[in-house]
C-alpha cells in the first residue's frame, strides 16, 4: 500500500466524452493539495491514454477488479469525485448494480461513509426519463452531492459534450 501525505481523492470516470480530458481535473486537484487516483469504466479507459494518466498521478489507473490474492495498488480514498458520470452509471449506482469496478467503488465507498460528489454528464433528453429524477433524489438522500449537469456541460463544436472541469473541481472542494 502506498503511503501519501495529502488527502486522497478517487476520480472515477465513466464513458462520457469529457473523460478524454482527465489531465485537467488531475492538475486542478493536485494544485488543491489532493493525491489523485483514477478509476475508469472499461469503455472510458479505451478512450484515454491510461499510461499517461498513471504517469501524471503517480498511481496505476484501475479499470478491472483485482484478484483476491492481489493487494490494492491504491491508497485508501478520503473522498470520491465521480466525473463524468453517465446516465447509465448514475442509474446503476442508484440500483446498487456493481458490474464495473468504477461503479462498484462508488457503491462501496458511498455506504462506507466516504464523501462522494457526482458530476453527471447526461443529455437533457435522458434527464426526462422517469428513472433519472427518482434516482437523483435517491442518491442525494443517500449522501451523494450531485452537481447540476446544466452548470457543467455544453456542446462542443464537434457536437460532443464538453465539461467545465474547473466548476466540477471547485464544487468538489467546497465543504459540505
Amino acid at each position: 500500500m502506498t503511503t501519501v501525505d495529502n488527502p486522497v481523492v478517487y476520480l472515477i470516470g465513466t464513458a462520457a466524452p469529457p473523460v478524454r480530458e482527465l489531465a485537467e481535473p488531475v492538475g486542478l486537484l493536485h494544485e488543491a493539495g489532493w493525491e489523485v487516483c483514477v478509476v475508469l469504466s472499461p469503455t472510458a479507459a479505451s478512450w484515454v491514454d491510461v499510461d499517461a494518466v498513471a504517469e501524471r498521478t503517480g498511481h496505476p489507473v484501475r479499470v478491472r477488479p483485482r484478484l483476491p490474492s492481489e493487494r490494492d495498488p491504491l491508497p485508501q480514498a478520503d473522498a470520491v469525485l465521480a466525473a463524468p458520470v453517465t446516465f447509465n452509471s448514475l442509474n446503476k449506482v442508484a440500483a446498487g448494480i456493481s458490474d464495473t469496478l468504477a461503479v462498484s467503488l462508488v457503491n462501496e465507498l458511498l455506504v462506507s461513509g466516504v464523501p462522494t460528489t457526482a458530476a453527471p454528464c447526461v443529455k437533457p433528453v435522458l434527464r426526462q426519463h422517469p428513472a433519472y429524477p427518482a434516482n437523483v433524489r435517491l442518491l442525494a438522500e443517500a449522501g451523494i452531492r450531485l452537481l447540476d449537469p446544466d452548470a457543467l456541460t455544453s456542446r462542443g463544436t464537434d457536437g460532443l459534450a464538453t465539461f467545465d472541469w474547473n466548476t466540477a473541481v471547485t464544487e468538489f472542494l467546497q465543504p459540505r
